[in-house]
């Protein structure tokens, strides 16, 4: 749990600073008892009502002081456990972004929701009790035994037996429970999983008419997250009141021997009154370092999930921005592929030996069967994930050696899954260039044949979308998404079948506009369908994660049995070369 030696830095003295009032606190309520004694055995037994009003005024002091060091105690422990947690929140939220995609793919998603809000909530409830009840607890627990001992010795005898139990039975809850309530966070990602998978394709299960079975589904995730909430629970209501009967058995104990005591003259009945007193505090102090360590249990489970993803270390690196200025680029936009292999973590190689070169000005066509490698290809080249074996280059330089935010400032992606954020469409197109005029959204938009349906909406470009642009169909969010890209002005333009909702004339429009705007830049179109790359200056055919044909659309009918195939079961003709 090394993540959080930074907010202990950071949050250490005003949580110091809440134990010192809470210290106050606590000794406030450790002198009641003591007081009371004294009224009962000298002023009540004396019958001097001035002494029972004087140490009747202590008590309300006493009591006074501790109520002000309770307010601070409050407000202190609240800021920091509130500052702690939102701090926490923040920087897990960050390091998930700094990671790379095989990083982030170590995690299943539903996993990190939960660890960003309930994980980090265990562990902000467990500070904020810290600085309430669960030092409070310790600090009366010891300091009544220690009062009791003072009163009298030998009933203190009783607590040489109850503690020692009791202690053993919070052992007992501690190492029973880890495992359990580890479980319950298991099992409430399970839940979190298939809630956010039916929320996200709600449409298809409304198409399909499959209620019923995702009813099932989330009733069995759900069913056994009740399954281990229960055990977990089970656990805390068998240990909770066998700690609590062990306590009032000890105090009987002390009441039969404080009664044997006053009546044969030993001791007095204020000693008794404060010793119960003392005896109650016990109780209710380890009945809270119960629930302080079954807190503790639950947060120590979530500090570990969460210390999991700080543990994780992105393999990314790259060099200085002096030492790569050192190297002259060799072109704006020229991106070059050198034997390049590629395999996700613990799975098969996608790419093999891919050797190719896209040139500034230059648009490269990629075709290829569905899982042929055409979007792990153009993934490599912003560094979401790195080459395993061989090198790319980007302007004659190895995209290892770059920091992936200054190569990826030279690169606009249209990703094959469309995807759009809450908020205006002004809002979406920012996001390809901050600083964008009126002037750059509109050209982008116009180019991407966009613009149109966006004067057609209420309020334009001011038209609020719903969450991933659900009130636009799959052709406008791709025209949007394309011109999100365009506005960028990048150096480099991917496009990984970014056209598949939209019709062909309309394509036709966006590619006559593309060819316009992608003079002197690199353009790599990936596509299903042929007709998209065929008038491509290049058209690169991959085939099981290799280049099998590389030329002209004319070329490649006469060369490349693939692309061929690929013709033949699109158009549904025989393959013949244009002569």
């Amino acid at each position: 749990m090394s993540f959080l030696k930074p907010y202990f830095r950071q949050f250490g003295k005003p949580f110091a600073v809440a134990i010192l009032f809470l210290m106050l606190e606590a000794f406030c309520d450790l002198l009641q008892p003591t007081l009371m004694s004294r009224i009962v055995d000298v002023g009540v037994a004396n019958k001097d009502l001035d002494y029972v009003f004087q140490f009747g005024g202590y008590m309300l002091l006493v009591t006074a002081i501790g109520a002000i060091g309770a307010t601070l105690r409050n407000v202190i422990s609240s800021h920091v456990a509130l500052n702690f947690g939102t701090k926490l929140r923040s920087d897990l939220f960050r390091q998930i972004q700094t990671l790379s995609f095989d990083s982030i793919d170590k995690f299943d998603r539903a996993s990190l929701v939960t660890r960003l809000t309930n994980d980090v909530t265990q562990i902000q409830n467990f500070t904020n009790g810290l600085m309430r009840i669960f030092v409070k607890s310790p600090l009366i627990c010891i300091g009544s035994l220690i009062m009791a001992i003072r009163l009298n010795p030998p009933l203190s005898v009783v607590l040489a037996v109850v503690v020692p139990l009791v202690a053993v039975l919070i052992v007992f809850n501690m190492r029973i429970g880890f495992p359990l309530f580890s479980r319950v966070q298991k099992a409430l990602d399970r839940v979190n999983g298939v809630s956010r998978e039916y929320l996200s394709g709600v449409r298809v299960v409304k198409a399909f008419d499959r209620f019923d079975y995702e009813s099932e589904k989330f009733g069995a995730v759900n069913d056994s997250y009740r399954q281990a909430s229960t055990r977990a629970m089970r656990m805390l209501s068998v240990f909770s009141p066998g700690i609590m009967l062990t306590v009032n058995f000890g105090i009987g104990v002390v009441i039969w021997i404080g009664g044997s005591r006053v009546d044969a003259g030993h001791m007095q009945v204020g000693h008794i009154i404060a010793f119960i007193n003392y005896m109650t505090q016990i109780l209710f102090s380890l009945l809270m370092i119960s629930n302080v360590f079954t807190m503790f249990v639950r947060a120590k489970a979530s500090a570990e999930r969460i210390g999991e993803v700080f543990a994780e270390q992105d393999a990314m690196s790259w060099k200085d921005e002096a030492a790569l200025g050192m190297r002259a680029a060799a072109a704006r936009g020229s991106v070059e592929f050198k034997q390049v292999s590629f395999a996700y973590s613990q799975s098969e190689t996608v790419l093999r030996d891919i050797t190719l070169s896209c040139k500034p000005g230059e648009t490269v066509g990629i075709i290829g069967s569905t899982g042929s490698g055409k979007s792990t290809l153009v993934n490599l080249i912003p560094r979401f994930y790195d080459v395993t074996g061989g090198i790319i280059e980007v302007d004659g330089q190895d995209v290892r050696d770059m920091e992936p935010k200054r190569l990826r400032e030279r690169i606009a992606i249209v990703p094959q899954k469309t995807v759009l954020f809450t908020g205006s469409i002004r809002d979406n197109l920012l996001w390809g260039k901050e600083d964008a005029t009126e002037a750059e959204m509109e050209r982008a938009a116009r180019m991407a044949q966009a613009h149109e349906f966006i004067m057609g909406t209420p309020e334009g470009y001011d038209t609020l979308l719903g969450q991933g642009g659900v009130n636009l169909s799959g052709g406008q969010k791709q025209r949007l998404s394309i011109a999100r890209a365009l506005v960028r002005q990048p150096s480099i333009l991917i496009l990984d079948d970014c056209t598949s909702a939209v019709d062909t004339s309309t394509e036709s429009l966006i590619k006559e506009a593309l060819r316009e705007y992608a003079q002197g830049l690199t353009c790599i179109l990936i596509a299903q369908r042929m007709s998209s790359v065929m008038d491509a200056d290049r058209i690169i055919v991959l085939d099981g994660g290799e280049v099998v044909g590389s030329g002209t659309h004319d070329e490649l009918m006469r060369s490349c049995t693939a692309y061929q195939e690929i013709y033949r079961s699109q158009t549904g003709k025989e393959a013949h070369a244009n002569v």
